[in-house]
């Protein structure tokens, strides 16, 4: 059965030598002290491999059943549940009026990367709760937080976002879910929803679906759409549970992975529903919930893949294949470990390097996060508002390749189930598809974020780049690491000005090259990354660290990623500078 080990010393690096969050201007950082986030780092990690990774793969093998209306989650899962609840786990970065501890978003979201790379499947019933939170303490008013938030912070109840109809899934002005304005203020929700990940389920003993719907008056397209609160039981005015909702299960999906989880094709046949923010304004609060997904779903890519990595090197150590084609390095057996070869070594040197700087890229989005909510700062907003489709997109799209690599390390043994890697490859391969699949991140990117504010951000983070070159300048030891930084950040410059010089005349030759634009975006964010970590790492050694070989690691892997994987830079602009042609050239018969 596959194991899992916390990285805790990897995070406490990204954590205080890259990001150095004490020392950050941001409202509650001055108490992320190293001793502090060490202590829930290593609690967490206990929770991980203790309580979720054993239930990872047994989940995956009985996975959801649908008896009677009801969902039964996998054996396990609800004693697991309530551990996280009894553990506080659930209420971690959520506002203290609610019953949360207020910590910073950066360390939720650590601590969800040791959750998701020990089970997703599971992390997934809170996670997806943490969103429907987020969005109703955002526009809920104030007896809507005082309703729901508090049961929520604690998972007592739990809740889902309803968006996919079978007939449509990201082009959502085709829904036709509707909301029948009621006399008392309220609204009758009726249609059918798919794809609804923990809509159903026995961990909680209420469930807070925020419902997507069109309310007359509200005119044709995502215009009309307005968001509903639609609870599985109604709540009373002393806040007890009432009569059940008129929304059930039609049946749970069938799916490649996640089978811990339960996808579920929801009923809405005139459920009672409360409007949540403005009527026809739905999309901006659902937005809410999605901007926070698409992070969470971001670090699903690396975490999961960082989970396969720690069991590809575990095997490679072990497994007795060959010789070394320099000489015997294993007199005394048979064979000499997998870990010899060149070519396992490469896979190895791809996915660590890969895990290490997408684990520092998304815990840099998290503190821009915390920068933007509490600091209330534009320039934050902007910035990881440009990143989230390259977190999303990016990050699970690689995620999902190094996890087939870790794979690939197993040979034969990789195909069997029995070694688990299997359920990493499926469960990873979700990830690129929910919370808007890669493609449509790619043409957000392109499409939207790239000109936002007039190019602002994007501009902002170019000097960005250049400045950490800049000020490494005459540093020998740095060099490898601002050479190649410089000459992607003028490949991804490079492909920026194609698009404005030929996006508006042939907008096809823009979205040609989306794809190969959020990768190229995505190498040179975490050459930024590597970059900065390598520094931070030649600091630690130069002050007398007492782990040399920690830091000395870091570097080796820094440098193996500027030089393997930063020149992928000059294919995607290859790609992208050919234009339309290639892509458009053959009619829709001719396929």
């Amino acid at each position: 059965m596959p194991s899992y080990s916390a990285p805790v010393k990897d995070m406490q690096f990204v954590l205080h030598e890259l990001l150095e969050v004490s020392k950050a201007d941001i409202a509650g950082f001055e108490e992320m002290e190293a001793e502090f986030t060490e202590a829930v780092l290593e609690a967490a990690g206990k929770v991980s491999s203790d309580i979720l990774a054993p239930l990872n793969k047994t989940g995956d093998a009985e996975g959801c059943v649908l008896e009677n209306g009801t969902v039964r989650t996998p054996k396990g899962f609800d004693k697991a549940f309530a551990a996280m609840k009894e553990g506080g786990w659930t209420a971690l970065d959520c506002d203290p009026e609610y019953g949360g501890q207020g910590m910073p978003y950066v360390l939720a979201t650590a601590v969800g990367e040791m959750f998701v790379s020990a089970n997703m499947a599971f992390n997934m019933y809170q996670g997806l709760t943490h969103g429907a939170y987020s969005a109703i303490h955002a526009h809920g008013t104030d007896a809507q937080k005082a309703t729901y938030l508090p049961k929520m912070v604690t998972c007592d109840w739990t809740g889902t976002m309803n968006l996919t109809e079978p007939h449509c899934g990201t082009d959502l002005g085709l829904m036709r879910t509707k909301a029948e304005p009621q006399d008392d203020g309220s609204y009758l929700i009726t249609g059918q929803k798919i794809f609804i990940s923990a809509g159903e389920h026995d961990l909680a003993e209420n469930i807070i679906h925020l419902v997507l719907a069109k309310a007359p008056g509200g005119g044709e397209g995502t215009k009309g759409i307005s968001l509903f609160i639609v609870p599985k039981f109604e709540v009373n005015e002393d806040g007890t549970l009432g009569d059940r909702n008129a929304v059930s299960v039609g049946a749970i999906e069938e799916k490649m992975g996640i089978h811990g989880n339960a996808t579920c094709v929801m009923n809405y046949d005139g459920a009672k529903g409360y409007l949540l923010g403005d009527l026809h304004k739905g999309m901006r609060a659902m937005f809410t919930m999605m901007n926070e997904a698409r992070v969470g779903v971001g670090l699903q890519g690396y975490a999961v893949a960082e989970a396969a990595y720690q069991n590809a090197v575990i095997y490679a150590k072990d497994r007795l294949q060959g010789r070394a084609v320099t000489g015997v390095e294993n007199p005394n057996g048979p064979a000499d470990p997998l870990i010899v070869h060149p070519d396992i070594r490469r896979s190895l040197m791809d996915q660590k390097s890969f895990v290490e700087g997408a684990r520092a890229f998304t815990f840099w989005g998290a503190s821009l996060i915390d920068r933007a909510h509490k600091n209330h700062d534009a320039e934050a907003e902007g910035l990881i508002s440009l990143m989230t489709p390259v977190i999303k997109g990016f990050l699970t799209d690689k995620g999902f390749e190094t996890a087939v690599a870790a794979q690939q390390v197993y040979g034969g043994h990789g195909y069997i189930e029995e070694w688990g890697m299997s359920q990493f490859v499926r469960d990873a391969r979700i990830a690129m598809i929910y919370e808007g699949a890669n493609g449509v991140q790619a043409l957000d990117l392109v499409g939207r974020k790239l000109a936002a504010d007039g190019g602002k951000h994007v501009m902002a983070f170019f000097e960005m780049v250049k400045a950490e070159c800049k000020a490494h300048e005459g540093d020998e030891a740095m060099a490898p690491f601002t050479e190649a930084l410089k000459v992607a950040s003028k490949q991804m410059q490079s492909a920026g000005m194609f698009f404005m010089q030929n996006g508006m005349k042939n907008p096809n030759a823009a979205l040609s090259g989306s794809n190969d634009f959020m990768h190229l975006m995505g190498h040179v964010c975490l050459g930024l990354m590597w970059t900065r970590m390598a520094k931070a790492a030649h600091v630690a050694l130069a002050n007398g660290a007492s782990d040399k070989a920690f830091y000395e690691t870091k570097i080796a892997t820094g440098r193996y990623y500027m030089a393997r994987q930063l020149p992928a830079c000059a294919m995607h602009l290859a790609r992208i500078e050919s234009g339309a042609d290639p892509v458009m050239a053959l009619a829709a018969d001719q396929f």
